[in-house]
């Protein structure tokens, strides 16, 4: 069984693709949300076509059996709610898939991110080796509870930690291909996840500062040359840590085009009131910038005003 924790807009599309395929599927979520998709199921409107999908909901990852794998949906303010359900799970060794924007709490093996990982407290609840990385190229919003509305392409590249080709992994991009999802296995995974993030990076916390969809900064001359100066902090970074992404700044910014009219998630939470996502994609550059002496002026300026907005 897949059990997706967080079925949101992300979660919520993979959620209804994989049962819509007849994978063993469920999904955790919360409030009016989780009450909908009990009552009426998942509804769907992708680029795969309008559908209805019904699938086992629970508030708590305990009320599923040795799942085989946990596809990690969630934003990341909201670890301290899951991780005590991860106990079960662990122990009865399901592969936990990190979907998630920025940084991962697996980033390094050897330390703990602390913007993302304070005091290392999901990696010691978390067996490295029970983990899989991901990243994803999609977007997408709620409506309305049990409402999906995806847009973009259906990537989600996947890859072992090691950069190895195990059963478990093949497995996994096989049941995503099935459900129409492409899911290509990665031999370095986190060059992919630096080369998401980088976009994250620029346009995230600028469209929660001025509002703006992807298209309206990215055609914006003087916007975009702020976001510009973000991505090469981002790139210098990244050559620091030792991770060669293999395009420019321009190249990268060029590659959001697909998604112009979509607003980010960022703006989408602080829109709705919620906490905005803000450590593992602005903290944790900041944190491994600092680690080797790499100034980051736009990013740490980004980040100091929209850490502002946010309280």
């Amino acid at each position: 069984m897949i059990v997706i924790f967080g079925a949101g807009a992300i979660g919520g599309f993979i959620a209804g693709a994989l049962a819509r395929s007849g994978a063993e599927a469920g999904v955790v979520a919360r409030g009016a949300h989780l009450a909908a998709i009990r009552k009426n199921g998942l509804q769907i409107e992708s680029v795969l076509g309008n559908f209805e999908a019904r699938i086992p909901a629970a508030a708590d990852l305990r009320e599923f059996d040795d799942p085989r794998y946990v596809l990690l949906t969630f934003k990341s303010h909201q670890w301290d709610g899951a991780l005590p359900q991860f106990d079960k799970a662990v122990r009865s060794g399901a592969i936990f898939v990190t979907l998630q924007n920025g940084l991962p709490f697996w980033y390094s093996q050897d330390r703990a991110l602390e913007s993302v990982d304070p005091g290392g407290r999901i990696r010691a609840a978390i067996p490295y080796e029970q983990v899989i990385g991901g990243v994803v190229h999609t977007s997408g919003m709620l409506p309305a509870p049990g409402h999906v509305k995806q847009s973009g392409n259906t990537l989600y590249p996947i890859g072992e930690l090691d950069g190895s080709e195990t059963q478990r992994i093949m497995q996994l991009s096989k049941i995503f291909e099935d459900a129409g999802l492409h899911a290509p296995v990665e031999r370095d995974i986190r060059r992919l996840v630096w080369r998401k993030l980088l976009g994250n990076l620029a346009l995230n916390p600028v469209s929660a500062l001025t509002r703006a969809t992807v298209g309206a900064m990215l055609h914006d001359p003087p916007t975009r040359a702020v976001l510009r100066e973000i991505v090469e902090e981002g790139l210098a970074v990244a050559r620091a840590a030792g991770v060669e992404i293999g395009v420019t700044a321009e190249e990268r910014l060029d590659t959001a085009m697909h998604i112009a009219d979509v607003k980010t998630s960022t703006l989408q939470d602080l829109e709705a009131g919620k906490p905005l996502e803000l450590e593992p994609i602005c903290g944790a550059t900041i944190e491994i910038a600092r680690q080797y002496g790499v100034p980051v002026p736009h990013i740490e300026t980004v980040y100091a005003l929209t850490q502002l907005l946010a309280r």
